[in-house]
């Protein structure tokens, strides 16, 4: 079993490695009628892929989506949705002189101890590139919830972290996290993180980011208790992210030094409907939504292929050195924008369909 497929009722499986020929996506429980074209998913890659800035890995691919199955004549068939995006940029050459290393902080070591057997060639499966085909399958999930709940949802994230360098919440600005280069909602941190990534980079290390992503307009009732919990399947998702090393909800690690009636979100009636006086619950309660905003932060470690020499053994248990050569992103988090919102509207429409089943609603 290669444990490459998430979801219950609406599942995708992702396919490929870093330096193969070609990497994708088979998205399967698709409702039928659902208008998609290959646009539509596009311009959640062209977000996410390399060599768009110098804080970026510079490998160059283009990230072109093709639709093989499961659409005709512009709407969705109900069956499988299968998506192609070709690697055209692999240089594998760069991974030769580490194939029998194991880099400090990869799945190098782990991978082998499994299967006995490893891609080196910039980590196969392990790589940041498969997530791509999550964006790609992301885009479909997002046509779904569309067709389903209306344009009054939004799945949107920010870069709130670099290093040790946080943003002003006081400036949050959605529309600014769309258009700067690392997806921030506070675009006035932006010269604080180009100084110390720079300062970062030219070190020969990496820095670590923590990405915040917000799902709104959601109705109440997605989810349900115990073992399919919505905050459980979303913190589940989030940490199968490449790089990604920690989640929290809502006000997460911060609630414990909050008292109950602060951490607790006091309910109050507004125009005959429920209105919560806050949202540290991150608008899921016992594992089903609220309405409010489901809000989820995700840390991502710093890059682990950096210029510094680091110790490590190879796969003959000798101890040694390595210097990991190649093109990798100074800060992996940065692109984590883009993946964190395709793995929340994977799960919101996993959910989704699943309550309309149980439901009839």
């Amino acid at each position: 079993m290669s444990a490459s497929t998430y979801g219950s009722l609406f599942t995708f499986t992702t396919w490929g490695e870093s330096h193969g020929p070609a990497i994708g996506c088979v998205v399967d429980g698709v409702p039928p009628q659902v208008v998609l074209s290959e646009s539509d998913i596009q311009q959640f890659l062209d977000r996410r892929k390399p060599g768009q800035n110098r804080f970026t890995t510079q490998r160059q691919e283009e990230d072109k989506v093709k639709i093989l199955s499961g659409v005709f004549e512009g709407r969705t068939t109900g069956t499988p949705v299968s998506l192609l995006i070709e690697n055209t940029d692999a240089r594998s050459k760069d991974y030769s002189e580490i194939k029998d290393k194991y880099r400090p902080g990869h799945a190098d070591f782990t991978y082998d101890a499994k299967y006995g057997f490893r891609d080196y060639r910039g980590g196969g499966r392990s790589s940041a590139r498969e997530t791509a085909s999550r964006v790609a399958a992301g885009g479909v999930a997002r046509k779904v919830l569309q067709s389903r709940l209306g344009d009054g949802i939004a799945i949107r994230a920010g870069v709130v972290q670099v290093g040790p360098h946080k943003i002003n919440r006081d400036n949050w600005d959605w529309k600014a996290a769309a258009e700067n280069q690392f997806f921030t909602p506070d675009a006035a941190i932006i010269p604080v993180w180009e100084e110390f990534l720079d300062k970062t980079r030219k070190a020969g290390s990496s820095a670590g980011a923590v990405v915040e992503v917000v799902a709104s307009g959601f109705p109440a009732g997605l989810g349900a208790p115990l073992a399919d919990k919505l905050d459980a399947d979303l913190a589940k998702a989030m940490m199968g992210i490449n790089a990604v090393k920690g989640v929290e909800i809502g006000a997460g690690f911060a609630s414990v030094e909050m008292g109950g009636e602060v951490n607790s979100d006091q309910i109050r009636i507004e125009d005959g409907k429920p209105k919560f006086l806050s949202n540290n619950a991150g608008g899921i309660l016992g594992g089903i939504s609220t309405g409010q905003d489901i809000v989820v932060r995700i840390a991502f470690k710093p890059t682990s292929s950096i210029l510094t020499p680091m110790l490590t053994i190879n796969n003959q248990m000798e101890e040694t050195e390595i210097v990991t050569k190649g093109r990798h992103d100074p800060c992996v988090g940065l692109r984590g924008a883009p993946v964190a919102e395709a793995m929340m509207a994977l799960v919101l429409c996993d959910h989704l369909l699943r309550h309309i089943a149980q439901t009839a609603k």
